[in-house]
């Protein structure tokens, strides 16, 4: 009287079971393996899914370069600022962000603190005190 599931696999042809990837099989027989639908896909199905993603990718693949076109002209035009291009040279929590050579003023970055180390008059530092 019990009720036994049912089973749904498929069997490897070309390869052995493990050498499979995500992406090998269709969607679609993926979809009625895992029981997500109820009948298994027919070959005109999956054919015209595949065509179907294609279309779909060469159609975004058009309007990206038609965008970028678009932000170019734009840029030309002056109608639109071009992105800034941003330098990191270091990280907040370095004792010595930012800075190649000792400094006569103290610096504190996140939870460290360098003391200004001194410089003799004339040095060529531009702070005058």
């Amino acid at each position: 009287g019990q009720i036994i599931p049912e089973r749904r696999f498929v069997e490897a042809m070309n390869r052995q079971a493990y050498q499979y990837e995500m992406g090998d099989f269709p969607t679609e027989w993926e979809a009625w393996i895992r029981k997500k639908r109820n009948d298994p896909p027919t070959i005109e199905e999956i054919l015209k899914n595949e065509n179907y993603r294609e279309e779909m990718k060469q159609k975004i693949k058009d309007v990206s370069e038609k965008d970028k076109l678009l932000q170019a002209k734009e840029y030309e035009e002056g109608l639109v600022a071009e992105p800034v291009h941003t330098q990191v040279k270091g990280h907040a929590s370095a004792p010595y962000y930012g800075k190649k050579e000792p400094s006569p003023d103290p610096t504190s970055t996140a939870s460290t603190f360098q003391p200004g180390s001194w410089m003799p008059p004339g040095s060529g530092s531009g702070h005058n005190k």
